[in-house]
């Protein structure tokens, strides 16, 4: 009598757990999917503030670091700019690369290559027309190397770059900020070697936004 008592409740709890485990797989809510950024505009003030300080804060750096690119510290007069504008700074949506090349061979400006990641590709609206953009991995970080039609005019003809978190990816979505581009160090001294973008990164607009580049300042 004990063990039957023993093996009918046994039997129940069984059925209890297996209802238990179908009941939680079936009507379970699924994980909600990772929102995509909106992208709020930024009061032109506290915009212009912010870039202003990240600015001269890489003054002081170019200015005072002995791991400036800027040899002749003494003669330099700091770096030129664009004016802050929102307008170059996008939402881009973004399509993983699934090709099976992941890997691609960067060229550098003395020659030699390095390996990066192929990761995204960012499409977005800038001045009114479509651009693709193919954003690189390389250093655990998202790395824009992009030529525009300001290159080698108002800006550093072996094009410019932007550094993004991975981290601030969301749901597919990124805010690129053109505002944030800058010259690679090979531009102020020969002494470094920096890589070249690859040429489907040839924007067809002007980005008149970011670091401008003027050969006096070598």
């Amino acid at each position: 009598m004990f063990r039957n008592k023993i093996v009918r409740w046994s039997t129940i709890a069984m059925l209890i757990a297996i209802l238990a485990y179908f009941f939680i797989e079936t009507f379970q809510t699924a994980p909600a999917a990772e929102e995509s950024i909106v992208m709020e505009k930024i009061a032109d003030e506290e915009y212009a503030a912010q870039m202003k300080e990240q600015r001269e804060e890489k003054e002081v750096f170019f200015r005072t670091s002995p791991e400036s690119p800027i040899e002749n510290k003494a003669n330099f007069t700091g770096l030129t700019y664009f004016t802050p504008d929102q307008n170059f700074r996008v939402l881009a949506n973004l399509t993983p690369y699934d090709g099976e090349e992941k890997e691609l061979k960067i060229a550098y400006t003395d020659s030699t290559t390095d390996t990066y990641e192929r990761l995204y590709y960012a499409d977005f609206t800038i001045s009114g027309v479509g651009q693709r953009l193919l954003l690189l991995k390389n250093e655990g970080t998202i790395s824009v190397l992009f030529r525009d039609q300001t290159s080698g005019l108002l800006s550093y003809g072996g094009g410019r770059y932007i550094d993004i978190a991975l981290d601030d990816v969301r749901g597919n979505t990124l805010i690129i900020d053109f505002n944030k581009s800058y010259s690679p160090y090979c531009a102020y001294s020969p002494g470094y070697a920096c890589p070249l973008p690859p040429a489907e990164n040839t924007m067809t607009v002007a980005i008149e936004a970011g670091e401008k580049y003027e050969e006096e300042k070598r």
